[in-house]
């Protein structure tokens, strides 16, 4: 079992930077897979972005060269570091966890990022 707590979502404008942080509340060293997962109101979650216990990341599309995702193994604590926000990251920004892409046996409770145009 494991515990994750969001952190670091609010209010930024258009252009702005935000940095989330997932704390896990045991070591994530053996973890295979964290990430960050996004939901709008009325829209489907959607993965934002993983990384793999070897560091390999993966980013939606929509995500690339702008959000960066890392992990610190000694903190237990996972980052999603966003940069040139735009009014359509607009959503509720979830932390899961799990032994590899695809299975996701663990979420946190989400942290919201408004960005205004």
């Amino acid at each position: 079992q494991v515990q994750l707590v969001e952190s670091g979502g609010g209010l930024v404008q258009a252009g702005g930077s935000l940095t989330l942080s997932c704390a896990a509340s045991r070591s994530i060293f053996s973890i295979g897979v964290m990430g960050w997962f996004r939901q709008a109101p009325g829209k489907q979650r959607e993965l934002v972005a993983t990384i793999t216990r070897a560091g390999n990341t993966n980013y939606a599309d929509s995500v690339k060269g702008r959000f960066t995702i890392s992990r610190d193994n000694a903190k237990n604590t996972v980052y999603l570091q966003m940069n040139s926000l735009k009014p359509e990251d607009t959503s509720l920004y979830y932390c899961t966890a799990g032994p590899r892409s695809g299975s996701y046996n663990y979420w946190g409770q989400g942290t919201q990022v408004t960005v205004s145009s």
